[in-house]
């Protein structure tokens, strides 16, 4: 069915992870049931899957009730990999075969908020423009070097379609019902949410570093970001200074007046919040996490990241 067909009932399926976010599950499914309401017909026709064909408990303790992954033939046009928590848990070859199989039928591959992981996992992401929710983002890097997420609120890269989570969905499901449908019923539908601002595709899924750092020189954000981007191999002070456009000294300055910490200290605050996150998110050995985020031994991280945190890395490993 092309997408502009509206006779009949467009099959969406919703692939359950267990500990999927349900504010990213609602806000997928909810403009498909009011988009249903509205033109008084069916336009969308929802099924909805888990792992073990039974239900799917989400991360708030909700359990939704589910069928078993869909197998040859279904008649899906599309299929949305739903999941969130720790990727780690995520090691469903059953998940990966059927979406390799769904693929293989022509069936558009989505996947929001952690979703993304399970595609890359597939082999259904090699070359394809995508995103994943920031949170998850680490993780993927690690596993598959060879991607590069975009850290966008959704990305439509033809028969793939990935969303960062949270209320994004309701973003990409206006910009899927205005392909299907057209704008004006998807703004009718978007109006039925009070989603009256429509998110770019492109806009970021986090706030500004402005917002998150509570600063606004510019010398002083071009370091914060070049910070954050340099998480495995720092830079020198120096180096930064040259950055910012500033000397050394008064890029010390900057740290003291605008963020009350020195350049080390906040440097190594970025990268230990990023630890942290492989820790509870990642595989990898706390010796690769160490080297993952720049730091010389696993010994020497070791004690920063006790002294920062309270706990031992091996402590913080959500079970």
């Amino acid at each position: 069915m092309s997408p502009t067909d509206t006779k009949s009932a467009q099959k969406i399926g919703f692939l359950l992870v267990p500990g999927f976010a349900l504010m990213s599950y609602a806000s997928a499914t909810e403009p498909l049931r009011a988009a249903n309401l509205i033109a008084g017909r069916e336009l969308y026709r929802l099924s909805i899957f888990s792992p073990d064909g039974t239900s799917a408990p989400s991360s708030s303790g909700a359990v939704v009730p589910a069928a078993p992954l869909p197998s040859r033939g279904t008649g899906l046009d599309m299929v949305f990999v739903c999941a969130g928590g720790s990727p780690r848990d995520w090691h469903y070859p059953s998940v990966h075969a059927c979406l390799r199989q769904l693929s293989r039928e022509g069936v558009r591959i989505g996947g929001i908020s952690g979703g993304p992981y399970l595609l890359a996992a597939a082999g259904l992401l090699a070359g394809r423009d995508f995103t994943i929710h920031w949170e998850h983002a680490p993780a993927l890097l690690e596993a598959f070097p060879d991607l590069t997420p975009r850290q966008a609120r959704f990305v439509i890269d033809g028969n793939r379609i990935t969303c960062g989570g949270g209320i994004a969905p309701l973003d990409m499901m206006h910009a899927l019902i205005t392909e299907r449908i057209g704008a004006d019923f998807a703004r009718r539908v978007s109006d039925w949410y009070l989603h009256t601002e429509i998110g770019e595709p492109a806009a970021p899924q986090r706030a500004s570093l402005a917002e998150r750092y509570g600063v606004h020189h510019p010398g002083l954000l071009s370091v914060l970001a070049k910070m954050e981007e340099t998480i495995e191999m720092p830079l020198d002070r120096t180096t930064m200074a040259r950055i910012a456009g500033v000397s050394a000294r008064h890029l010390d300055r900057l740290f003291a007046a605008h963020l009350e910490t020195t350049f080390l200290e906040q440097y190594r605050r970025i990268r230990l919040q990023h630890a942290l996150r492989l820790l509870r998110q990642s595989p990898l050995s706390i010796s690769e996490i160490a080297v993952a985020t720049g730091f010389s031994s696993a010994g020497h991280f070791s004690r920063l990241f006790r002294k920062a945190f309270g706990q031992a890395p091996r402590d913080m490993r959500l079970d």
